[in-house]
């Protein structure tokens, strides 16, 4: 897991880090670490896949029934 140091945080942002992560039973540096989270990667965000898969559904979908050639395909030549 990363680690990253953070310099010259004025004294009552950090005496506010300090009662928000005794109010909510945990320490500073465990609540920075959830504000961070809550930021950095919100409940609402857009994934990757289900971005994909909906561009794929407006573009008239998939057919996962299609068959496909199950014969051996010949080994490539390199000569």
């Amino acid at each position: 897991m990363s680690s990253i140091t953070v310099r010259n945080i004025p004294e009552e942002t950090h005496r506010a880090l300090r009662v928000r992560a005794a109010m909510a039973g945990r320490s500073t540096e465990a609540e920075v670490r959830a504000i961070l989270e809550s930021i950095a990667r919100p409940e609402g965000r857009i994934k990757l896949g289900s971005l994909l898969a909906e561009i794929g559904q407006q573009a008239g979908g998939v057919d996962l029934e299609t068959l496909r050639d199950k014969s051996p395909a010949e080994p490539m030549s390199f000569e």
